[in-house]
């Protein structure tokens, strides 16, 4: 199970639909298919290898030791429950997963939020008409829906990752 570490100082709050099973049982976000990780320290926003998050063990360190205290990145799910395909997604727990990455947003304040996919985005606000790139701040927080890392071009999503982190800063 994925242990949810929030803190104050964030300077990028992910969020995703919700945990894959894979990633769910090695207790580790986007760890099943790690495109996402690879996709941060192409943009430069992790200084690891990539040989190092292959390793399910220095992941997990990573991600349990450093995310958030080095790097002040944080990751929640608008769902926690873990399922193979987002289409198993319940709208009651969309409801009360909305409702706790609001609270997590007017609670840290992170400088970005940053949606990861259009799906995990128009849930959160329960309409299909958004299109990728920043979105209506929340509070003092800026917002940016984000294209899934696993389908498309790798330098579009590390564009947009470089982009939400200068304006972190």
């Amino acid at each position: 199970m994925i242990k949810y570490k929030l803190g104050y100082g964030l300077k990028i709050l992910f969020i995703g639909i919700n945990p894959h099973p894979g990633s769910d049982q090695r207790g580790v976000p986007y760890s099943n298919n790690k495109m996402f990780w690879y996709l941060m320290i192409a943009a430069g926003l992790i200084k690891e290898s990539r040989e190092t998050v292959r390793d399910d063990k220095k992941l997990k360190y990573i991600y349990e030791n450093e995310f958030q205290q080095k790097y002040h990145f944080g990751l929640l799910n608008l769902v926690d429950a873990p399922t193979r395909t987002a289409a198993e997604v319940t709208q009651k727990d969309v409801i009360k997963g909305r409702k706790r990455i609001l609270n997590a947003i007017y609670t840290y304040k992170p400088k970005v939020v940053c949606f990861v996919g259009k799906i995990t985005y128009n849930l959160f606000i329960g309409s299909s008409k958004s299109d990728y790139g920043w979105q209506p701040d929340i509070d003092q927080s800026k917002i940016y829906m984000s294209h899934f890392p696993h389908r498309g071009l790798a330098s579009v999503r590390i564009k947009e990752l470089q982009e939400i982190y200068e304006a972190s800063d």
